[in-house]
């Protein structure tokens, strides 16, 4: 699915806000694995498999939020 042109200025603000969220979610995601790749003591590794579920989960949700958004800015 692609999203419309962006024709606003509040469409290029929404897109950078979700661009600039996305590398955030990103960070987290990449030292969350790291650490449960590297971390000895397995609650410590479960804590960081925690972890990397919600930052993806976090991604999920923020790319479900910009479809919605730009289902809305179709109609």
């Amino acid at each position: 699915m692609t999203t419309p042109p962006i024709t606003s200025r509040a469409d290029q603000e929404l897109t950078r806000l979700f661009h600039s969220l996305n590398n955030h979610l990103g960070i987290i995601l990449a030292n969350a694995e790291l650490l449960e790749h590297r971390l000895a003591d397995e609650q410590h590794r479960a804590r960081a498999g925690q972890l990397v579920a919600s930052a993806l989960d976090a991604i999920q949700a923020s790319n479900q939020i910009r479809l919605l958004a730009a289902d809305t800015r179709r109609t």
